[in-house]
């Protein structure tokens, strides 16, 4: 059983599903964190998931292992969702079902427990998965200032 500490990755990227509504996600695209996952993690917020890209593209299996909280597992091949497995249980002990089409995928979405069925997704929608940088605290304050005064000149 990996008892490895859970891992928090940086909100590196974003996929808008509707109008002003974008999932902020942690990328997994190296093996070792698309190994540990959502390993030992609590429950997603709404709108936050975990990227996890492959390249080239393959049946992809997901299993729950040390996986804590339910999840939502979008599957995605070619910048469309092929599949979703819907508030998928955790797994205690060894043997784990494993979940995800038979068909390639280039990448998977975790999302919270029931967050597809919120956001409405389904096998077809268009995933496009774009960098984000966060502002610093200074930036954002910085912003709201010019918000509030209409002022550009900081």
């Amino acid at each position: 059983m990996d008892v490895s500490p859970p891992q928090q990755l940086p909100l590196e990227a974003q996929w808008c599903v509707r109008d002003h509504t974008c999932v902020l996600l942690e990328v997994a695209d190296q093996p070792q964190e698309q190994r540990l996952g959502l390993m030992q993690r609590p429950a997603l917020p709404p709108l936050r998931g975990m990227w996890f890209p492959f390249k080239p593209a393959r049946p992809l299996r997901f299993w729950m292992l040390n996986t804590i909280a339910p999840l939502d597992m979008v599957f995605v091949h070619q910048g469309e969702v092929i599949a979703i497995e819907a508030e998928v249980p955790i797994c205690l002990a060894l043997p784990c079902q494993s979940f995800g089409p038979m068909a390639d995928a280039d990448g998977v979405i975790e999302l919270g427990t029931g967050e597809a069925k919120r956001l409405g997704l389904g096998v077809g929608d268009a995933v496009v998965i774009e960098p984000i940088t966060l502002k610093s605290p200074k930036q954002k304050v910085d912003e709201i200032r010019r918000s509030v005064t209409g002022d550009t000149l900081w």
